[in-house]
C-alpha cells in the first residue's frame, strides 16, 4: 500500500494532520521520535509457503489472487482466494475500500502477512496485510510502534527513521564511567553496542535472529542502556533540584527566632498541644516529629514526605510541627486535594487548636472553593493580616487573591493527587520575601523503598511505620457479586446492632456521568433494600453545603448506610462504622483498595471489609485482578501491598501523574532495575560535580521541559 510521505524537514511548512497527532504524542524533537520505541515487532524478512504453515502460525506469503468477490450474505465482506503453488487460502474482509479491491485483483502478486487459521472451507487469513509483491525482503524485523488515530505505521516509521538520523545522540556519559548494562555479556555486548545511537539503532531494526525474550523481557545490553540513562537523567535532575534548594532561604523556626511571637509565661504551643491530646504519640510519631523540627531550625527549605499507614497518626505530626511555626510567630497551610479531606483536617485543627491559638489572639482560617463571598473575604483578611496563624482548604488556598503575611510551612496531604502546577504556586507564597516556605508533604500510600529512592530522590523521607494502639483487626473478605443479597442481608445486620456501613460503587474510568449513574442506582436498591434505614448518597457533583450535610448525618450516627463514589476514599473518620463494601473491587488498585478498607476499624467494634468482584462468562475474574484481590486478603501492612502494587502496575500508575500526566518512567522497571538505579544514584553527584555539562545535555536529551515538572 503507498504511504503517506512526510514533509521535507528542509522545507518548513504549516503542520499536517499527522504532525498534529505527532505533537499530541509528545513526538516534538528528533530525539523524542528516537526515543518512540516499537510496541512489538514483525517478522518480514521471511516468506513462508502455505504448506509448511501451521495452524494458528502468524505468517507471511507470496500469493497470486485467483478469485476476488465482495458477497452479502450473512454480511457484506470481500473475499479472496489466493494460491503460492504450494496450497490455497482465502483473505477475508469485513472493512475494505474500493482502492483495496483494486490492490486485491485477480492475477495480482502480493505478499500477504497474518494469521492462518484452518477452517471448515479450508484454510483462511481474517483482516491480513498485504501490499504488491517484489523487491527484495527487509533484513531486520519490522518495528510496531504506539500510535493512535490518524497516525499510520508507515507515516511513524518513517518520521521515526528521520527523528533517528537527524538526532544528536553524541556522548553524553563520562568517558570513565562503568558501563553496568555490559556486565552479563561480555567483550561482544560492549563492542555491538559502544554507543546511544547503536542501541537505538538496534531496538528500531533488530535482526531477525535476535531472541525475542530478551527484548520482550527488556535483558538485552540494548535496553539496558537505553533504561540505565533514563534513570540517570531522572537522578541528575533531582540531584541539581536539591542543589538549588540547598541555595535558598526559608524562615528559621526555633524558640525565639522572632523575637516577641511567644507568649511570655506562657508553655510553647507544641507543649501545650501534647498535654491537651487525648492519646500518647507512638515511638515512630515522635521520632519523626524530631527529625521535622530538626529540619525547621534550618535556614534551608525543608522538602520533606512523611510516609505513613492508614490511621498511623500523620494530622498530629504535621499539626505539632505547624505549632513550632506558630508560636514563633509565623503562619502555616495545610493543603488537601478534596473538600471532604480539607473538611477533616479543619475540624481536627479546630478541637486541638483553637483554645490554644485563642490565647494568642490568632486563629485557624477555612479556604474553600465554594465559599460566600463575605465569608471568603473575611478568611482573607485574616490571613493577610496574619491573625490566621493556619489556614487548612483545598486549592483555594493557592489562588492569586490569597497573600500571606508570613507563610513559613505548607503541609500537602495526599500531595501525589496535586498536579505540579499547584504545588509551585504554593511554594511561591513566600517569595516576596526572598525565601521559600519549609514544606512537609503527606502520603497515606506508601511506597516501597526503590521507588521512593528514584522518585523522591530530591526529598528526605520519613516514614511512621507503627500504628497507635487500640486499632481494631479488619476482616477482609472476597465475594462475588452473584451473592450480593447475602452481602445486604450482612449490612441489615450491622444496622441493626447500631453499626454504620460504607458501600463504595464501581469505578468507571471512562465516565464521571456513569460514575454517578452508578452510584444513584445503587443508593435506590439499597434503599428499597432496607426499609427502615436511612441511606445516604456522596459523590463529588454534589453541591458543597449537601457534601457537608451528608457527611455530618453519617459522622453524627443518624444515617445507616452511606454510598458513595471514591471520594470517601481518604480523611473520612468514624468509629462507629464498621463495615466497608467496595462494589467491582477488581477495578481499583491496590493502594487504593487499601485507603478505602482503611475507612473502618477506627472504634471498637470488630470490622470487616468485602470486596464485591464480578466474573466473567465462566464465573472467573481476571488473574491480574485476582492476584490484587488476592493481595488484599493477605495482608494490612501498607508497605507491603505497595510494593505488590508496583508489582502489579508500575511505577507511573501506581503514582499517578507528576509530570502532567506523563508516567515516571517510560523504559527502567524499578521492581527489578535496582542495580540500574544504584549506578544512577552513584554517578549523579560525580557527573554535577566534574561533568557539568554532560550532565545538563544528559538530562536535556532525555527530560527536555520536564526537568521542572519533576522539582515540583
Amino acid at each position: 500500500m503507498a504511504d503517506t510521505k512526510l514533509p521535507n524537514p528542509k522545507k518548513p511548512r504549516a503542520p499536517g494532520a499527522a504532525q498534529k497527532v505527532l505533537h499530541k504524542l509528545g513526538l516534538v524533537r528528533d530525539i523524542d521520535l528516537a526515543l518512540h520505541l516499537p510496541l512489538r515487532y514483525e517478522d518480514e524478512t521471511r516468506i513462508t509457503l502455505l504448506r509448511n504453515a501451521r495452524d494458528g502460525d502468524l505468517v507471511q506469503i507470496e500469493a497470486t489472487v485467483t478469485a476476488s468477490e465482495v458477497t452479502l450474505r450473512p454480511r457484506r465482506q470481500l473475499l479472496v482466494q489466493v494460491d503460492d503453488g504450494t496450497g490455497t487460502c482465502e483473505l477475508r474482509f469485513f472493512s475494505f475500500y474500493p482502492s483495496h479491491q483494486k490492490t486485491l485483483a485477480v492475477g495480482a502478486r502480493l505478499r500477504i502477512r497474518g494469521e492462518v487459521k484452518g477452517g471448515f472451507w479450508g484454510r483462511q487469513m481474517l483482516h491480513p496485510t498485504f501490499r504488491v509483491a517484489g523487491g527484495e525482503l527487509p533484513t531486520a524485523l519490522t518495528p510496531v510502534y504506539p500510535t493512535t488515530a490518524g497516525l499510520s505505521q508507515p507515516y511513524l516509521r518513517r518520521a521515526v527513521a528521520m527523528g533517528l538520523q537527524r538526532a544528536d545522540l553524541s556522548e553524553t556519559l563520562p568517558p570513565d564511567v562503568e558501563l553496568p548494562w555490559t556486565r552479563n555479556y561480555g567483550k561482544n555486548g560492549i563492542q555491538r553496542l559502544s554507543s546511544l545511537r547503536e542501541a537505538l539503532t538496534f531496538l528500531h531494526h533488530p535482526a531477525p535472529e535476535v531472541p525475542l525474550a530478551a527484548l520482550e523481557d527488556r535483558s538485552h545490553p540494548a535496553w539496558q542502556r537505553l533504561k540505565a540513562e533514563e534513570l540517570l537523567a531522572q537522578q541528575l535532575s533531582q540531584q541539581q533540584s536539591r542543589r538549588v534548594r540547598d541555595q535558598l532561604s526559608a524562615p528559621m523556626i526555633c524558640p525565639g527566632a522572632r523575637a516577641g511571637a511567644r507568649v511570655p509565661g506562657v508553655a510553647p504551643l507544641h507543649e501545650q498541644l501534647l498535654i491537651a491530646l487525648p492519646f500518647a504519640l507512638t515511638a515512630a510519631q515522635r521520632r519523626v516529629g524530631d527529625e521535622i523540627a530538626l529540619d525547621l531550625t534550618r535556614t534551608r527549605p525543608m522538602h520533606r514526605l512523611l510516609q505513613g499507614d492508614v490511621g498511623s497518626g500523620k494530622t498530629v505530626v504535621s499539626a505539632l510541627a505547624a505549632c513550632l511555626a506558630m508560636d514563633a510567630g509565623w503562619q502555616c497551610a495545610l493543603m488537601a486535594p478534596t473538600e471532604i479531606l480539607a473538611e477533616q483536617h479543619f475540624a481536627k485543627m479546630i478541637g486541638w487548636l483553637e483554645p490554644l491559638l485563642a490565647a494568642r489572639g490568632r486563629r485557624v482560617a477555612w479556604l474553600v472553593g465554594g465559599q460566600k463571598k463575605k465569608e471568603r473575604a473575611a478568611m482573607l483578611a485574616m490571613v493577610q493580616s496574619g491573625e490566621a496563624a493556619l489556614v487548612v482548604g483545598t486549592h483555594a488556598v493557592i489562588q492569586e487573591q490569597v497573600q500571606f503575611k508570613n507563610l513559613a510551612l505548607a503541609i500537602i496531604d495526599e500531595q501525589h493527587r496535586f498536579g505540579v502546577t499547584q504545588r509551585l504556586a504554593l511554594r511561591k507564597k513566600l517569595a516576596v520575601q526572598g525565601m521559600e516556605p519549609h514544606m512537609l508533604m503527606m502520603s497515606a500510600t506508601p511506597i516501597p523503598r526503590t521507588l521512593a529512592m528514584s522518585y523522591y530522590a530530591d526529598l528526605d523521607v520519613s516514614v511512621i511505620d507503627e500504628l497507635p494502639p487500640g486499632r481494631t483487626p479488619i476482616v477482609t473478605r472476597l465475594i462475588a457479586d452473584s451473592r450480593k443479597d447475602e452481602v445486604i442481608e450482612r449490612i441489615a445486620t450491622q444496622v441493626q446492632a447500631g453499626r454504620q456501613v460504607y458501600w463504595v460503587c464501581p469505578l468507571i474510568e471512562e465516565s464521571e456521568a456513569l460514575d454517578l449513574s452508578n452510584a444513584t442506582a445503587t443508593h435506590a436498591d439499597l434503599s428499597d433494600a432496607l426499609p427502615g434505614t436511612v441511606v445516604g448518597l456522596l459523590h463529588s457533583r454534589l453541591p458543597s453545603a449537601e457534601k457537608k450535610a451528608v457527611m455530618a448525618e453519617f459522622s453524627a450516627g443518624r444515617m445507616g448506610v452511606l454510598v458513595s463514589t471514591t471520594v470517601i476514599e481518604v480523611g473520612v473518620d468514624v468509629p462507629n462504622a464498621s463495615l466497608m463494601v467496595i462494589e467491582h473491587a477488581e477495578r481499583f488498585g491496590l493502594s487504593q483498595l487499601h485507603q478505602l478498607r482503611g475507612r473502618v476499624g477506627r472504634g471498637a467494634a470488630a470490622s470487616a471489609c468485602v470486596l464485591l468482584y464480578a466474573t466473567n462468562d465462566s464465573g472467573r475474574v481476571g488473574e491480574t485482578a485476582k492476584e490484587r484481590l488476592r493481595a488484599m486478603q493477605e495482608t494490612h501492612d501498607g508497605f507491603e501491598i505497595a510494593r505488590r502494587d508496583l508489582e502489579i502496575r508500575g511505577p507511573g500508575e501506581f503514582l499517578g501523574a507528576r509530570q502532567s500526566g506523563d508516567a515516571l518512567l517510560r523504559f527502567a522497571d524499578l521492581a527489578t532495575d535496582t542495580h540500574l538505579l544504584e549506578w544512577a544514584r552513584e554517578l549523579a553527584p560525580m557527573m554535577l560535580d566534574r561533568y557539568p555539562q554532560h550532565a545538563e545535555r544528559h538530562v536535556a536529551r532525555w527530560l527536555g521541559g520536564k526537568a521542572d515538572y519533576l522539582k515540583a
